[in-house]
C-alpha cells in the first residue's frame, strides 16, 4: 500500500502480509520520535498468526509521529507512523500521545524482581497461535500414531564416506534429513492418501497432485513449518540445501509469511535434539506427519545366509506417523512406512548426492 503525503508528512500504512492475514500486532518500534530512517530501513517490527517479521520505512525522512503503541493490534492498511521531510521537522517540542489497546495511554514499567517469587510472563503471540492451532488440531482430527524401526546402517556408510566432499561441494552439512526425506516423499507416489486433504464436512478428500513439503523448524520464537514446493522433484542435495535455507530463514527472522502456508504434507525431526520418537500432532488440514527419531548405533540380531545368527552393530532410527484415522486407516499407515522402511534400508549411491 502506497504512503499517503499531506502537509503533516507522509503517513506509512501497515503493508499487506501475505495471503488471509488481515491484521497485526506491532511488537517493537526500531526507531524512535524524531530519528531519521532511510528508504527500505527497518521501522518496526509485527507479529501475526505465523510469523514475526520487520517493517521497512517505504520512504526517508524523520519519524515523527508513532500512532501505534507496542503490543496493539492493526489492520492491514491501517496508519502506523508519519514520516516528515527533513531533520528540521522534527526540531520543536511536539509531543505525541500513542495510545495502546482501548484508548489507554501506553505507558511503560520498570519490571519489579522479587527474590524467589514466581515469574509471569505475557505468552507471545506466535506461542498463543501455537497453542490455539494444536489443541485446534486435536480437536477436529481422530489422531493416531504408527511407529516402525528403520535400518539406515547402509546411509550411514555412504554419508561417513561422502560428507566431507559433500560439504566441500555444496557448503552445506550432509545429515540424515534429506535422506528420509527422500524416502519419505518417493513413497506417496504409492500412498496418495498419505498426501491428501479431508474437507471440514467430511464429504470430500482432496489427493494433492504435489508435495509441498513441511519442514518443522524450531526456533527462539517457537515453532514455525515453512514450505518447500514440489518436493518430489528435488534431489537429495537440493532437498538438503533447501532444508537448510528453510532453517536458516526461520532463525534469522526472514522467513515470509507466504513461505508457511500451502503445505500437503509435514516432516519434524524431532531426533536433531536427541529423541527416540514422538507422536506429532498434525498440521491441518493435512492427513499425516512424519517424525524422524536419532540414529543410534547398536547391536542387532540378523540371519546370514546360511540362516545362522548373527549379531551386527547397525545404525537403527524411528518413524512415528500421525495421521487423520478419519481417512486413513492404520493399514494404510503401515503400508506407507514400509514402503519407507524398504527405500532406507536399499539404501543411496553416490550419485544420489551428485
Amino acid at each position: 500500500m502506497s504512503p499517503i503525503t499531506t502537509q503533516a508528512g507522509t503517513t506509512v500504512a501497515l503493508p499487506a502480509l501475505g495471503e488471509d492475514v488481515t491484521e497485526a500486532t506491532v511488537i517493537r518500534w526500531l526507531k524512535t520520535v524524531g530519528e531519521s530512517v532511510e528508504a527500505e530501513e527497518p521501522l518496526l517490527e509485527v507479529a501475526t498468526e505465523k510469523v514475526d517479521t520487520e517493517i521497512p520505512s517505504p520512504i526517508a525522512g524523520i519519524l515523527l509521529a508513532i500512532l501505534v503503541a507496542e503490543n496493539s493490534p492493526i489492520e492491514v492498511g491501517g496508519a502506523v507512523a508519519i514520516i516528515g521531510g527533513n531533520a528540521a521537522e522534527e526540531a520543536d517540542d511536539t509531543e505525541v500521545v500513542v495510545e495502546g489497546p482501548a484508548g489507554k495511554v501506553a505507558t511503560e514499567f520498570a519490571p519489579v524482581s522479587v527474590a524467589g517469587a514466581d515469574r509471569v510472563e505475557k505468552l507471545p503471540r506466535i506461542r498463543r497461535t501455537i497453542a490455539r492451532r494444536m489443541v485446534e488440531s486435536l480437536h477436529t482430527a481422530a489422531q493416531l500414531t504408527t511407529v516402525v524401526e528403520v535400518d539406515v546402517t547402509a546411509i550411514a556408510c555412504l554419508r561417513s564416506r561422502e560428507k566431507d566432499a559433500f560439504q566441500q561441494r555444496t557448503g552445506i552439512k550432509l545429515s540424515f534429513l534429506p535422506f528420509f526425506v527422500a524416502a519419505a516423499v518417493k513413497a506417496l507416489e504409492a500412498h496418495p492418501v498419505i498426501n491428501s486433504s479431508l474437507n471440514p464436512e467430511c464429504t470430500e478428500v482432496t489427493y494433492h497432485g504435489a508435495v509441498h513439503l513441511g519442514i518443522a523448524v524450531d526456533s527462539d520464537k517457537g515453532l514455525m513449518v515453512p514450505v518447500i514446493r514440489d518436493a518430489a522433484s528435488l534431489s537429495i542435495t537440493q532437498l538438503a540445501q533447501q532444508i537448510g535455507d528453510c532453517a536458516d530463514r526461520v532463525r534469522t527472522g526472514s522467513i515470509r509469511v507466504d513461505d508457511l502456508g500451502g503445505g500437503t504434507f509435514t516432516v519434524t525431526n524431532t531426533g536433531s535434539r536427541g529423541a527416540l520418537f514422538d507422536t506429532p500432532i498434525l498440521n491441518q488440514p493435512q492427513s499425516a506427519i512424519l517424525g524422524i527419531g536419532t540414529v543410534i548405533e547398536r547391536l542387532a540380531p540378523k540371519r546370514g545366509e546360511a540362516g545362522d545368527l548373527q549379531i551386527d552393530v547397525c545404525s537403527m532410527a524411528y518413524l512415528s506417523l500421525s495421521y487423520d484415522h478419519r481417512i486413513v486407516d492404520g493399514a494404510d499407515a503401515a503400508r506407507y512406512l514400509g514402503t519407507v522402511r524398504q527405500r532406507l534400508a536399499t539404501g543411496y549411491d553416490t550419485a544420489a548426492l551428485r
